[in-house]
């Protein structure tokens, strides 16, 4: 699964990554431990253009009858996306990029403990999970607009500390998995495969990443671990 990330980047960084002429977000200041049902920041296109803007993570479906159901929904496995009522439509004409330089994992250790991983690119650069996203109205007439993670198998390196990772687009993938025009299935799953764990590294950080209410410069420090670990 992918629970935790990290976006540390300006947004003024981003608006060049993802080619974003301006944007409505106000403010935006480094995350460190971005968590589920929080608002993060997300990439569409509109059909002629990418626009930058904020979604609530965790997916809702517009036929939701009480919103909570988004907190079941932060991640969707890309393998069985196109068969779950919740999300099939979306995968057809409602994706996203959401932008990340790092995500936590935690490997579990003998004995029971965890130790919590972050896990980046070599070179340190943004890089793009796959979503999808949604928009529900309560019977009030109040909109939430959420947005879910797609997730994949391992890769050799995440495969010794979890079973699942999200979904990370090539950029070259980008613009198609962003087009609107793009409906056919088919065509999307090629995309939605584990990235090359030769472009990727993950160290161990501080169990502090574990609550939600951290969220700091430290937490992204790596720290010393017992030989066991340092095989990563």
């Amino acid at each position: 699964m992918c629970g935790r990330y990290t976006l540390t980047i300006t947004i003024e960084e981003l608006m060049v990554r993802y080619m974003v002429d301006e944007t409505g977000i106000p403010f935006h200041r480094p995350k460190y431990n971005v968590a589920p049902s929080q608002q993060v920041l997300a990439v569409i296109n509109d059909g002629n253009d990418n626009r930058l803007g904020e979604l609530k993570w965790g997916l809702i479906p517009p036929w939701a009858d009480d919103p909570k159901v988004g907190f079941m929904m932060i991640n969707a496995r890309a393998e069985t996306a196109a068969e779950k009522a919740a999300f099939k439509k979306p995968l057809r004409s409602k994706r996203c990029l959401i932008p990340a330089d790092g995500f936590y994992e935690w490997k579990k250790l003998s004995g029971g403990s965890k130790q919590p991983m972050r896990i980046t690119m070599k070179s340190r650069e943004i890089f793009s999970m796959a979503g999808l996203y949604e928009t529900w109205i309560s019977p009030d007439g109040a909109k939430i607009n959420s947005c879910t993670i797609l997730t994949t198998e391992p890769n050799p390196l995440m495969a010794p500390i979890h079973d699942r990772m999200p979904v990370i687009l090539r950029p070259e993938n980008e613009a198609l998995w962003l087009d609107r025009k793009t409906q056919d299935v088919e065509a999307l799953l090629p995309l939605l495969r584990p990235y090359d764990d030769r472009d990727m590294v993950a160290y161990a950080v501080s169990p502090a990443v574990g609550n939600v209410r951290n969220d700091s410069p430290e937490l992204i420090e790596q720290i010393a671990v017992d030989e066991q670990m340092r095989l990563f």
